[in-house]
């Protein structure tokens, strides 16, 4: 068996988990727990890449500070994680859909059926680096368990070629994607309770990496007060709740007052929170807020003429 298995060129995800060889022998109970014992490395492996995603933040709100854009490159989950978290900025951070954008190998539809294939068609993540019209001003940010996806690997030479800081994700080390990158991620989780089912450990790593970059990355670029999201899009009936909670907390004012700022602030509630704060207009605010480069605390703090 030895000899059998030397032929092949296996990875840290591919390898078998000597923890979990009898799970198809245990009770329920045990199995859950035996699966879910292997979680309680993930959060430890993420801490020893903080430095580098600090790296991956700081050229993020650069880029998106000069008019840059970020961009997510990924198959399989590492895609599907990619797009939930572009999914998720516009309505938490108040920023466009254009400014965080994911494309997943094989396009929308591979959010809810496999296209394994997809994976392995390099010339796939060039096509879709090329279709977003990427610019030195932005940085794309490639997802992959393996760090060897050839669809990942095809859309950062791409986005290196055409200018933008590169970004890889990944739980494996791969010379080839750490060449094509600025700053390299890598979050070696160990293998897997079910061998090579990288939506498990390796998936979770990424999410938690994933939050970590867009939410710090909006945090510095002022979409944050204390730990507020005063960005937000009041789109439903729980974020309206939540908007106007904030602006009457900040802002030590009765639910009636904040519910009229939000209101005449056109449902921006930094805006809002600006207005009835400093008792001022709309435009005088949204001038202020522009001065400040979107920094509530500054602009909350500056002299009014």
């Amino acid at each position: 068996m030895g000899n059998y298995t030397a032929e092949f060129t296996k990875q840290v995800t591919e390898e078998r988990n000597a923890n979990t060889m009898d799970l198809d022998v245990l009770d329920t109970l045990d199995l859950v727990k035996r699966v879910q014992n292997e979680d309680f490395v993930v959060a430890e492996k993420v801490k020893e890449v903080i430095p580098q995603i600090a790296q991956a933040v700081d050229i993020a709100v650069e880029k998106v500070k000069s008019g840059g854009r970020i961009f997510y490159f990924g198959a399989g989950t590492s895609g599907r994680l990619g797009v939930l978290d572009a999914a998720e900025c516009p309505p938490t951070f108040g920023v466009s859909s254009e400014q965080v954008q994911a494309f997943i190998a094989g396009g929308k539809e591979a959010m809810f059926r496999a296209f394994e294939n997809a994976e392995d068609l390099k010339d796939l993540g060039i096509k879709d680096a090329t279709a977003a019209n990427i610019t030195p001003k932005d940085i794309a940010i490639g997802i992959t368990a393996s760090g060897r996806t050839a669809y990942v690997v095809g859309a950062l030479e791409k986005a290196k070629e055409l200018g933008a800081s590169t970004v890889s994700i990944l739980n494996n080390h791969n010379h080839k994607l750490e060449e094509l990158s600025d700053v390299v991620i890598a979050i070696i989780v160990g293998p897997e309770a079910i061998s090579g089912s990288t939506r498990m450990k390796a998936g979770t790593a990424q999410k938690m990496v994933l939050n970590l970059l867009s939410t710090c990355t909006m945090v510095r670029l002022g979409k944050v007060y204390e730990n507020l999201m005063v960005d937000l899009r009041p789109t439903n009936e729980k974020l309206r709740e939540r908007a106007v909670s904030m602006i009457s907390l900040i802002c030590a004012a009765p639910r009636n007052i904040a519910e009229g700022a939000l209101v005449s602030s056109h449902d921006r509630p930094k805006t809002a929170i600006l207005m009835a704060k400093r008792k001022i207009g709309r435009v005088q605010a949204e001038e202020l807020l522009d001065k400040y480069h979107g920094s509530l605390r500054q602009a909350l703090a500056a002299e009014i003429k």
